[in-house]
Formats: C-alpha cells, sequence, structure tokens
C-alpha cells in the first residue's frame, strides 16, 4: 500500500513538472502579451437625434402683376409724292416752214434760250431766275436726240416715253416737271422765247412761279426731209424743294412694330400661365417676376415707337402741305 501512495506522488509531481515545461515553452515562443495588445470592443448605445417635419404649407408672396401698355400706334401717314406728280407739257410749238431763211434762224444756243427765259420771268411776272440744272439739261437732250432719231414732235415718243418717265429714267426726283417744244427756224434765242411766249401755253410754263430749275437742249438735224431746228425746255421742281422725310425713320418704326408684336405675343402667353398657376404653387413667383421684368421693356419700346410714329407724320404733313402748295 505505500508502495502505491509512493506512486500516485510520483506521478502528481510529474504532471505538475510537464504544465510547468509547457508554459516555459510557450512564453519563450510567443513571448509575453501586453496591456497594450488587448483591443477590447466597446459597444456604444445607438441615440436617435429627432428630425424637424418639413412643413407642407409654404407661404407664397403674390406681387402685383405690372400693368401693360396697350397704346395703340397711329397709323404712319403716306408720302404724296407717289400719286401727286404733276407734269405740265402743252402741245408742241411748231413754226410753218420760211420759204427764205435768214442766217439769224440758223443759230440757237443754250445760254441764249436760258437768258431770255429767265429775263422774261422777270419782266412779265417780276419772278426769280430759273436755275440751270445739268440732270435736266440732258433730260432735254435725250428727247431732242429721240425725236430727230425717231422722227416725231410730241412730249410723248412713239414707245410711250412721257416727260415724267424721262425725267425719273436720268435721275430727276421731281414733284412737277413740265415740258416746252419747238420745231422750225426760229429768229435766234430771242426769236425762239418771243414764240414761245406768244403761245398761251408755253407762256404759262416760262412764268410758272413753282419752278426752280431748268434744263435746255437746241440742236439741227434732219426732220421730215429737211434739216430743221428742235428746241426742248424741261422745267422742274425737285422734291428738294420740300422737307425731306427721314426714310430712315419708317424702316425703323416697321422694325419697331414687328418687334413690340413678338414680345405682346410673349407677355400674352406669361399672363396665361400665371393666371392658370395656382398662387401657392412654388413656380407661381417665378413667373410674376419673369412677367414683370419683361413688362417695363415692352412698355419702353412701345412709347419709343409712338414718339418716331408723331415724329415721322409730322415730317410727312409737312411734306405733303409743300407738295399741295406747289401742284395746287
Amino acid at each position: 500500500m505505500l508502495a502505491n501512495l509512493i506512486g500516485f506522488i510520483l506521478g502528481f509531481f510529474a504532471l505538475v513538472g510537464a504544465g510547468l515545461f509547457s508554459y516555459t515553452y510557450l512564453e519563450h515562443t510567443i513571448g509575453p502579451r501586453t496591456t497594450s495588445e488587448i483591443v477590447s470592443v466597446q459597444t456604444t448605445k445607438a441615440t436617435t437625434t429627432p428630425v424637424r417635419p418639413v412643413s407642407t404649407t409654404t407661404k407664397i408672396h403674390t406681387p402685383a402683376l405690372k400693368v401693360v401698355t396697350t397704346t395703340v400706334v397711329k397709323k404712319v401717314n403716306t408720302v404724296a409724292t407717289s400719286t401727286n406728280e404733276q407734269i405740265i407739257a402743252p402741245g408742241p410749238l411748231r413754226k410753218p416752214v420760211s420759204v427764205v431763211l435768214q442766217t439769224s434762224a440758223s443759230t440757237l444756243s443754250l445760254n441764249g434760250v436760258l437768258f431770255y427765259t429767265n429775263k422774261a420771268r422777270a419782266e412779265n411776272a417780276g419772278l426769280p431766275p430759273l436755275a440751270e440744272n445739268a440732270t435736266l439739261d440732258r433730260d432735254a437732250q435725250m428727247k431732242l436726240d429721240d425725236m430727230f432719231a425717231k422722227q416725231y414732235f410730241a412730249h410723248e415718243s412713239p414707245t410711250g416715253v412721257g416727260p415724267g418717265d424721262l425725267a425719273r429714267s436720268v435721275g430727276y426726283t421731281f414733284i412737277v416737271v413740265g415740258e416746252n417744244l419747238a420745231l422750225g427756224d426760229f429768229d435766234g434765242d430771242k426769236g425762239l422765247v418771243d414764240a414761245w411766249m406768244a403761245s398761251p401755253g408755253h407762256r404759262a410754263n416760262i412764268l410758272n412761279a413753282q419752278y426752280q430749275e431748268i434744263g435746255i437742249a437746241v440742236g439741227k438735224g434732219m426732220y421730215e426731209g429737211r434739216e430743221t431746228w428742235l428746241a426742248v425746255q424741261s422745267f422742274g421742281v425737285p422734291l428738294s424743294a420740300c422737307p425731306a422725310i427721314d426714310t430712315g425713320m419708317k424702316a425703323q418704326i416697321t422694325t419697331n412694330s414687328t418687334e413690340i408684336a413678338a414680345m405682346r405675343a410673349v407677355l400674352n402667353d406669361q399672363k396665361t400661365q400665371i393666371d392658370a398657376t395656382p398662387q401657392n404653387d412654388p413656380n407661381y413667383n417665378e413667373y410674376v417676376a419673369k412677367f414683370n421684368a419683361l413688362v417695363p421693356i415692352y412698355n419702353a419700346m412701345v412709347e419709343t415707337n409712338r414718339v418716331l410714329v408723331a415724329t415721322f407724320n409730322t415730317q410727312v404733313q409737312a411734306f405733303n402741305a409743300c407738295v399741295n402748295a406747289v401742284t395746287h
């Protein structure tokens, strides 16, 4: 029995020794753990921050809509010259063929005809002299050459070209034009003008107080088989005699009117959109702001165009009054 007890004690100490050996081995193998290597996981209690609810009833500011000017632009007056051009052309003066021709009858001159024409105006009506106009000189020369070339003696050519057509073709813009024609061998420049003054229609042209300018052409050539003289007087009241009209202003009025109409259409659409939108709609203020921003621009354009139209119409009225005074 003693032997069994001794064996138990020896076995116990052997087991303890083995445990100590294992601990020592592990310590040398991985080293002792330090407190810094120990990671502790802490659990934090979740907290819920209350969220403030969003209000579903936002207050809407409703500014007043601005008033759109609805001034009606007056109709632009029309210029009278398009229908009131006046042409004065008495029947052509034709002198019977002389049996005996004198030397003086073979000479006519532009300067001489101009001198005696202005002399007749001064002595018979106290009128100022007519100014020679180079464009009307060209007009008169073209008429003279055409009569010789086409063998006619009339204010209207065989192709239907009259004094007004001829004036426009040479670039003479006019309110009134007149024409005197003469065919034959007259006793010089004075004789020609005296012959015109003896004819009521031609005299009225020479003594017309409205005329300001004149063109003259004289020439000798073959007409109906014989050599003879032709003379032409082209009288005129130029368009510049009446107050000028700013045509650029008319174009600007037309452009402005187009832009105003387009802007008015935009405003109408915006106003319709505003009227159809509830005031508590988040977009309502934006629609109103856009509308109100455009209104003063529109109103300013309307006012600018109104002033332009009034100015232009005043110019047209002054011009038309001048034309009526000249032609009546």
